[in-house]
C-alpha cells in the first residue's frame, strides 16, 4: 500500500484527493490480480475487431488506448477552467464522446486545428510533457488522425463544437478492412517518415474523397514513396501494388481507364474544332499540360490505331486531323 501511496504522491495526488482511498484500493486489487482489470475492461469495451493478413489474424481494438488518452489530455490541458462544470467521457459501445468546458482556445478552429498549437493552460501541458503522459510534445491531436488512418476508423469529429464546448468524437468501428491492407503495404521506415497530412491524403484517395489544398503539396512526395500514381491532369490514385493488397485491382482499373478515355476525348475535341487546319503536337500539350510528351504520344498511338485520327507530315510540322 505504501508504494501505491508513493506513486499517487509523485504524481500529485495526495489524500487531499476525495477519492484517493478509491483510487489506492483500485490499483492495489488490479496489482493483486491482474485478470481483474482484465474483466472489467472486457465488460465495458466492445470485443477487438478480427483482422486476417494472410495466414496472420490480428485484434485491433475498438478505442485505441493512445487516441483515447491523447483525447482525454488534451481535454485536460486545453479546457476553459473559468467555466464551471466537469469533462465528461461518454462512452458507447462503438463511440467514445469527449467533453470539455470551453471553445476551442483564440485562434485555434477545427480548420486549423491540426496545423496551429495553442495550448490555452501551457503550465499543465507543459506539466504532462515532463510527466510523459503526452504521446509527443503539441502533436497529440495529430496522432489521433494519424492513428485513425491506420486503424481504418473514421477520423475524429468535432461535431457539437460551439464557443461553451469542446466535442470530439471517436469512432471505434473500421470503416473497411481493406483499408488495413493498404496500410500494411507500407514499410514501417516510410511510414515513420510521413506526416499527417500524408496519412489524411492516402485516406483521401482511398475513399474517392476531395483533396485539399495541403493534401495536394503532398502529392509529390507520396509518388516518391511509391505509394501514389498520377495517372492523368489532376488525377491521383493510390498505386497499382496497393488496390492488388485490398483485392480492389478492378477499381484501380477503373479509375485509371475512365481518366485516360476522357483525356483522349479531350484531345479528339480540339483537332475535332480545328480541323481544317490541323492540330500540331504542342497544341496537344496545352490541351493536357499535365501530360509529360511520352504520355500523349501514348495516347494519340492508340486514337490513330483505332482510326480515329491521322497525322500529315514530319517532325515538328506535323498536323493531326480527324479521319472522316
Amino acid at each position: 500500500m505504501t508504494a501505491v501511496q508513493d506513486i499517487l504522491r509523485s504524481l500529485g495526488i495526495t489524500r487531499c484527493y476525495k477519492g484517493f482511498k478509491h483510487t489506492e484500493y483500485a490499483i492495489c486489487l488490479a496489482i493483486q490480480d491482474e485478470s481483474r482489470l482484465e474483466a472489467i475492461t472486457k465488460e465495458i469495451y466492445m470485443e477487438t475487431a478480427a483482422y486476417q493478413e494472410g495466414f496472420f489474424v490480428f485484434d485491433i481494438a475498438t478505442f485505441n488506448e493512445r487516441v483515447v488518452r491523447e483525447a482525454i489530455l488534451n481535454a485536460v490541458s486545453h479546457r476553459n477552467y473559468q467555466f464551471g462544470g466537469s469533462i465528461f467521457v461518454r462512452q458507447f459501445r462503438d463511440r467514445l464522446v469527449v467533453e470539455s468546458p470551453g471553445g476551442l482556445p483564440l485562434g485555434i478552429t477545427i480548420d486549423n486545428i491540426l496545423d496551429r498549437q495553442l495550448p490555452r493552460n501551457r503550465r499543465i501541458a507543459e506539466i504532462l510533457s515532463l510527466c510523459g503522459m503526452v504521446e509527443r510534445s503539441g502533436q497529440g491531436m495529430n496522432l489521433m488522425f494519424e492513428l485513425s488512418v491506420q486503424e481504418a476508423k473514421p477520423l475524429p469529429d468535432f461535431t457539437g463544437t460551439d464557443d461553451f464546448c469542446v466535442s470530439v468524437t471517436l469512432n471505434g468501428l473500421i470503416i473497411d478492412k481493406a483499408m488495413l491492407s493498404v496500410i500494411n503495404r507500407i514499410n514501417e521506415a516510410t511510414m515513420e517518415s510521413m506526416s499527417t497530412e500524408d496519412f489524411l491524403t492516402i485516406n483521401a484517395l482511398y475513399h474517392d474523397r476531395p483533396l485539399s489544398e495541403k493534401m495536394q503539396s503532398r502529392l509529390n512526395r507520396l509518388i516518391e514513396m511509391g505509394i501514389v500514381e498520377h495517372i492523368g491532369r489532376k488525377k491521383y490514385v493510390l498505386a497499382r501494388s496497393l488496390y492488388a493488397a485490398t483485392g480492389k485491382s478492378g477499381v484501380y482499373t477503373r479509375h485509371v481507364g475512365l481518366d485516360r478515355n476522357t483525356n483522349k476525348e479531350l484531345l479528339l475535341k480540339h483537332i475535332r474544332e480545328h480541323n481544317e487546319v490541323g492540330t500540331s503536337f504542342k497544341e496537344l500539350q496545352q490541351v493536357l499540360p499535365s501530360h509529360s510528351r511520352n504520355q500523349i504520344q501514348v495516347l494519340m498511338r492508340e486514337l490513330k490505331e483505332a482510326g480515329k485520327v491521322i497525322c500529315k507530315g514530319k517532325t515538328s510540322a506535323a498536323k493531326w486531323f480527324i479521319v472522316k
